[in-house]
């Protein structure tokens, strides 16, 4: 991850080997923060495999902290449907 900005509460990340499925739902997360007033991302070009993620938050609050929440937030709800999967899976096979 590469960030560019000069301003700490406007901040694009350019997240490299990704594409929509991490874009799309990293942006749903970090839109959800209410301090946070933009978040979009875009594909730089279909041949190329990296994302520009931006975020500009209201007040002081660096960029930085929506976008690591949002990814945590990302991490647990997939670690989420991950163990209600593998429980329906071990109890159906048992």
């Amino acid at each position: 991850v590469q960030a560019d900005g000069t301003d700490g509460n406007c901040v694009t990340f350019v997240l490299h080997d990704e594409d929509h499925t991490l874009g799309n739902s990293l942006r749903y997360m970090v839109m959800k923060n209410p301090d946070v007033e933009f978040c979009g991302y875009c594909i730089t070009h279909p041949s190329e495999s990296k994302i520009n993620f931006r975020i500009q938050t209201r007040g002081a609050l660096p960029a930085v902290e929506p976008f690591r929440k949002g990814l945590n937030d990302l991490m647990s709800v997939c670690q989420h449907v991950l163990n209600t999967f593998e429980v329906r899976v071990f109890l159906k096979s048992s």
